[in-house]
């Protein structure tokens, strides 16, 4: 098993520097790069991106917040209002920012073409599992989520035993779409649907990885019928992606 350690932040004299905080960061300013690359390798102009991941951004943390606090902590939430723009606080939700991200970036967008918008969207898709590789290395560093106990080699060995850690699982899964994209994109002399096929990518492995996050916890993910918010959103998420891989192959939209 993997070794226990935990490293929350560095102190610059009154300034902490949250570890979360920073990959997530980090992890956004290397989508962005190269996002940006495969965004100029599609015909489209660097700023054209930039604008729209700017957009994407600000939704995603909005979405992220939003969704989180009335599907994870709606108790919270409804005590105390507040509690939605205390971000420092920690609470977020992947598929919120994703669905958050994808409004603002579609309205950042109206104004172009069918062509344009599918390639800055599949350019954003190519670079998105990079981003959130390096990301959720934020969650596994402060182990904000616990998955059920194991022996397995992956598995961390937790103070109370050892256990599953999905920042670290998560982190592992993006990397892997990330480099069969990267594979996919040296290999093939059409430009690939990228969001259709993370949408399906992402969604089938979440939906089978959330059965390993910790139940027996007091900051176990709540479920809704024995499933987490998150396992719902992977049913809609691949559903979309099939439906849009299907629209864009027929079409050849994005190729």
């Amino acid at each position: 098993m993997i070794p226990y350690f935990e490293f929350t932040g560095v102190q610059f004299g009154p300034v902490h520097l949250q570890s979360w905080g920073f990959f997530v960061a980090l992890g956004i300013l290397a989508a962005l790069v190269v996002g940006q690359r495969e965004a100029r390798r599609r015909g489209l102009t660097g700023d054209l991106f930039v604008d729209f991941a700017t957009w994407a951004v600000i939704g995603g943390i909005v979405g992220g917040r939003l969704f989180y606090a009335l599907f994870y902590a709606p108790a919270v939430f409804l005590s105390h209002p507040f509690f939605i723009i205390r971000i420092w606080d920690g609470g977020m939700s992947i598929f919120g920012g994703f669905l958050g991200a994808a409004l603002t970036g579609w309205l950042a967008l109206r104004r172009e073409d069918s062509m344009t918008r599918s390639s800055v969207f599949n350019s954003a898709a190519y670079a998105l599992p990079l981003g959130c590789a390096i990301g959720r290395l934020g969650c596994f560093l402060i182990h904000d989520h616990p998955g059920i106990k194991s022996d397995f080699f992956l598995a961390v060995a937790y103070p109370g035993g050892g256990r599953f850690d999905h920042g670290l699982l998560l982190s592992l899964l993006n990397a892997l779409i990330f480099l069969g994209f990267w594979l996919w994109r040296r290999r093939s002399r059409a430009l690939p649907p990228f969001l259709a096929a993370y949408a399906v990518a992402y969604g089938v492995s979440r939906f089978g990885l959330d059965f390993l996050r910790a139940h027996d916890l007091v900051s176990s993910d709540t479920r809704y019928f024995g499933l987490t918010p998150a396992q719902y959103l992977s049913v809609l998420i691949v559903a979309f992606g099939i439906w849009l891989w299907h629209r864009q192959t027929a079409r050849h939209i994005g190729y």
